[in-house]
C-alpha cells in the first residue's frame, strides 16, 4: 500500500504502518495534552498504541487461520481506521471463509477475557464511553475496546468480518458471485444507516466508516465478478503480445528511448534466451532517471521475481498473482519457458469491459428482409 513502510515481519507477514497513523497519534496526543498536560498526552498515546496492537493481533488471527488453508498473507498494514491483512486470495469454500472471518474477532474476545480474568479488568459501557478518561482503569478500557471490536466486526456489513460470514452462508445456497452481490448490497444498506446516524449525532468517525464500507463493498463485489469472468477465459485472450523488451545490458537511457517510442507503461527485461528477468515500470524508470541518470542499468531498477503462468493457463491464475501479490505484471511463457506475452491489471480491465459490452444486433440487408 502506498504511503506505508515496513516495521518488521511476524509469522511470515510483513507488518507495515501507514503514515497517516502517526497523524492519529499526534491528534490524540495534542487533544489529551490540552485536557491534562503531558501525563494525559502520554497516557492517551500509549492507550491508542495498545488498541492498535490488539488490532494487529486481530489481523494475524485472519492471517494464521488463512495459512491453515494454504493462503499466505504478504503484509498487514496499520491504518488510522484499523488494520488491513492482504491475503493472496480469499478462501472460496464457505466453511473456510467463515473460519478465516471469525478468527479475527475471536482474537479480540480472547484478549478481553484474558484482561478480565488475569488482570481483573471490568469491561462495561462506562469504560467504553469514557475511553479518553485516564482516571478509569487502563486495562478496563482496553478490555471494553476489544469486546467492542469483536462485536462491531461481526455486523453483517460486507466486507467486514460479519459481512464475509454472511457471504459465505449465502454461498451455500447460491453461486459465489450472486452471494457477493447480495452481501455487498446489505453492506451498502448498512453503510447508509451508519452515515445517517453519524450525521444526526455529529459523529464524523461513523460517517467515515460508512463511506469506507460503502466503497469497499462495491469494490469487493466488482473484484469477485471479475474473478468469475476470468475463470471462463484463458491468458491467451488477454495477454499483450506486441511489445518492446529490454536486455540485461540495457540502461535507463535505452528504457527512456523505448518509453518515448511506444505507448507501453512497462517493459519486460529478457535474457539472451528470451526468458523473463523482470519488469521495468514507467514509474520506476522515471525515479531511476532522476536519481541515477541515463547510464544506470535497468537491472537495478526493475521489479524482479515476476510471477509467470503457462500459455494454456486460465486467466484467473494471472489475476490471482496481480491481486494477491501486487505484481505490476504477470508473464506468460511458452512451452520452452520463453516470454510469449504479459498481462497487467489495466489490460485485464479493458478485456472485461469489452466482454461486458452487449453485442449490437446485426443489420439485415434489404434483400434478406424481403426474402
Amino acid at each position: 500500500m502506498a504511503w506505508s513502510f515496513p516495521i518488521g515481519r511476524l509469522f511470515g507477514s510483513e507488518v507495515r504502518v501507514h503514515v497517516t497513523f502517526f497523524l492519529l497519534l499526534l491528534w490524540i496526543g495534542v487533544a489529551h495534552y490540552q485536557q491534562g498536560g503531558m501525563p494525559a498526552a502520554v497516557n492517551g498515546v500509549i492507550f491508542i498504541i495498545a488498541i492498535f496492537a490488539c488490532v494487529v493481533a486481530h489481523e494475524f488471527g485472519h492471517a494464521l487461520m488463512a495459512r491453515r488453508y494454504g493462503i499466505k498473507t504478504p503484509d498487514i498494514t496499520l491504518l488510522p481506521i484499523g488494520g488491513l491483512a492482504r491475503l493472496e486470495r480469499m478462501p472460496e469454500k464457505p466453511g473456510e471463509e467463515i473460519m478465516v472471518a471469525l478468527a479475527g474477532p475471536a482474537v479480540n474476545v480472547v484478549i478481553a477475557f484474558a484482561l478480565i480474568l488475569l488482570l481483573g479488568a471490568k469491561a462495561d459501557m462506562q469504560s467504553l464511553e469514557a475511553l479518553d478518561n485516564p482516571a478509569l482503569s487502563f486495562v478496563a478500557r482496553l478490555a471494553s475496546v476489544n469486546l467492542f471490536l469483536a462485536i462491531f466486526n461481526l455486523i453483517p456489513a460486507f466486507p467486514m468480518d460479519g459481512g464475509r460470514v454472511l457471504r459465505a452462508a449465502l454461498a451455500t445456497r447460491m453461486d459465489r458471485t450472486k452471494a457477493t452481490k447480495l452481501a455487498a448490497t446489505v453492506g451498502q444498506g448498512l453503510a447508509f444507516l451508519f452515515g445517517f446516524l453519524g450525521l444526526v449525532s455529529g459523529n464524523a468517525v461513523l460517517v467515515f466508516i460508512a463511506i469506507f464500507i460503502y466503497l469497499a463493498a462495491g469494490a469487493e463485489a466488482q473484484a469477485t465478478g471479475l474473478q468469475d469472468v476470468a475463470r471462463t477465459m484463458g491468458v491467451r485472450d488477454a495477454m499483450i503480445t506486441r511489445f518492446e523488451t529490454l536486455g540485461p545490458q540495457s540502461t535507463m537511457g535505452d528504457a527512456a528511448d523505448a518509453l518515448v517510442r511506444t505507448t507501453q507503461h512497462e517493459f519486460p527485461v529478457l535474457d539472451g534466451g528470451g526468458h523473463l528477468r523482470g519488469i521495468l515500470t514507467r514509474n520506476a524508470m522515471i525515479e531511476a532517471l532522476h536519481a541515477h541518470g541515463a547510464g544506470h542499468p535497468v537491472l537495478d531498477a526493475m521489479t524482479a521475481d515476476i510471477p509467470t503462468v503457462p500459455l494454456n493457463a486460465r486467466l484467473d491464475k494471472a489475476l490471482d498473482h496481480l491481486q494477491g501479490k501486487g505484481a505490476p505484471a504477470v508473464g506468460v511463457t511458452d512451452f520452452d519457458g520463453r516470454l510469449a506475452g504479459y498481462i497487467t491489471a489495466e489490460n485485464i480491465g479493458e478485456v472485461m469491459m469489452i466482454q461486458q459490452t452487449p453485442e449490437k444486433p446485426k443489420k439485415h440487408s434489404g434483400k434478406a428482409a424481403a426474402e
